[in-house]
Parts: C-alpha cells; sequence; structure tokens
C-alpha cells in the first residue's frame, strides 16, 4: 500500500468515525427528546421520535462497518 493509499485511508477513516459520531449524538438525542417530552409529545411526535433514532443508529452502525471493512482488507 503506497502512501496516498494509505493517507486515502486515513481521511475516509476520518469521514466514517465523524458520521457515525453525529449519527449516534442524533439518535441519543431522539431518545432523550422522548424522555423529557414524556406524554406532552403526541402519539405521532413519539412515533417519528422513535424512526429517527432508528435511522440514525443503522446509519451509524453502516459507518462504523465500512470503516471496519476498509481496515480489515
Amino acid at each position: 500500500m503506497g502512501l496516498k493509499d494509505t493517507v486515502d485511508k486515513a481521511v475516509d477513516n476520518v469521514k466514517d468515525t465523524t458520521n457515525e459520531a453525529i449519527h449516534r449524538s442524533t439518535a441519543d438525542s431522539e431518545k432523550a427528546k422522548r424522555e423529557l417530552a414524556g406524554n406532552t409529545m403526541t402519539t405521532g411526535e413519539k412515533v417519528g421520535s422513535m424512526v429517527n433514532q432508528a435511522k440514525n443508529s443503522a446509519q451509524a452502525e453502516v459507518d462504523k462497518a465500512k470503516r471496519d471493512v476498509r481496515n480489515n482488507t
């Protein structure tokens, strides 16, 4: 692996790590929002929040998987 490949891999890893952290943070904030709002949220708002949490958790796992695959090849 040449220097350019090593640098490209490092840049991609930083990008995926950053994106993973953003998605996990967003998922955690959705959960916290539901916990704080409690019964003041409508059922629709709660469902939307849970969907957003699941979506962001899935995106975080994709970013982690991309990084893992890249590091294992």
